[in-house]
């Protein structure tokens, strides 16, 4: 049985009327079209026809800044995802939006119709970037929307971009532990991709803004992954789904986008993680002794069912890398789900 299922409204830049430098929602959504909430009552209906076997079915606005639109508006396509809670075929409702477009008000009539998530668009903590970014709001914005968020009691998330202009490692790293003071439910991390059609392309094209370079980009997110992850922060994604972004052509320009990112990210933590649990061992102390063995020490690597593929690596990069770098030892990789998301275990035999 799946767990948690999400059934994905797209709205796409309604509400918004900001024009970030990165942003253009419709090559991000795919949708031409206004969505209205008879459409978002067929998407449920049709996504609920697939999950009769799902413990948890959540649905989703997303696509533009929800709480952004006027209040009657989101009314009306609340009114539908109420109506489906209440009857128990849907069992909670998200939304996103951006800080600046939280008040009393607004969540007073989100609390009216049972919204469960409210995640918050945040992209940087660093009011420089922001300011770069043509974000339209600082960072004092999502301290006040946290807080509020929090005092009404939603679950709420955080969204953060890397590599926007003006970002730095440093800046990501201080972004990712801004977060986890917050402590918010969840968390996304997505690298900034360069699309056409916005501000942030012409900036591209001019040698204005340089795009991260993927390694670059797998670096910071994986910091940043480190430090949500130990504040216990549920990563509900990294990078961009295939799927998130339909267009034609050279629609994605740069290095950072990648279809498996978070697999690319993830399998660095595991190899960070590898590394020195095979250079403590006692077996590995001398090198150069190990070296006119005539016979390979063998060595078995262990994760959960749930890591084993990061541990591997992409394309098994991580198995070859390893291979590579001991050729004193005969590998083993093994599941173990004794062992915790992220937690590794080498042992000799």
């Amino acid at each position: 049985m799946k767990k948690h299922a999400i059934i994905p409204i797209f709205i796409p830049h309604k509400g918004c009327p900001n024009d970030c430098v990165f942003c253009n929602q419709r090559k991000i959504t795919a949708r031409t079209e206004d969505v209205t909430p008879r459409d978002a009552r067929n998407i449920i209906d049709t996504w609920l026809t697939t999950l009769d076997q799902c413990e948890t079915v959540e649905a989703a606005f997303y696509g533009g800044s929800f709480t952004g639109l006027e209040i009657d508006e989101q009314s009306a396509y609340l009114a539908v995802t109420y109506e489906y809670k209440q009857k128990g075929l849907i069992d909670k409702i998200h939304l996103s939006t951006r800080p600046d477009y939280i008040d009393r008000d607004i969540l007073d009539n989100l609390k009216k119709y049972s919204v469960d998530t409210i995640e918050l668009g945040v992209q940087s903590f660093d009011d420089k970037v922001l300011q770069l970014s043509n974000r339209g709001h600082s960072s004092e914005d999502v301290y006040r929307a946290a807080d509020l968020i929090k005092e009404y009691g939603f679950e709420f998330g955080i969204q953060l971009m890397i590599g926007l202009p003006g970002d730095s490692l440093e800046s990501c790293i201080m972004s990712a532990r801004k977060t986890a003071e917050l402590n918010p439910a969840l968390a996304r991390l997505y690298p900034t991709i360069v699309l056409d059609d916005t501000r942030l392309y012409e900036m591209y094209e001019s040698g204005e803004y340089q795009a991260l370079s993927r390694e670059e980009a797998v670096l910071r997110t994986k910091e940043m992954y480190k430090i949500l992850d130990d504040a216990g922060i549920f990563i509900m994604r990294v990078g961009l789904k295939s799927t998130d972004i339909i267009g034609e052509g050279g629609a994605i320009n740069g290095g950072t986008y990648h279809p498996a990112f978070r697999q690319l990210v993830e399998g660095e933590i595991a190899k960070e993680r590898i590394e020195p649990l095979l250079a403590k061992s006692p077996e590995l102390a001398d090198h150069a002794a190990k070296a006119g063995l005539s016979k390979q020490s063998r060595v078995t690597v262990s994760s959960n069912s749930r890591w084993y593929s990061n541990m591997i690596g992409h394309k098994a990069c991580n198995r070859r890398y390893f291979e590579e770098a001991y050729p004193e030892l005969s590998f083993k990789w093994t599941v173990d789900d004794n062992l915790g998301d992220g937690c590794f275990a080498v042992t000799y035999r």
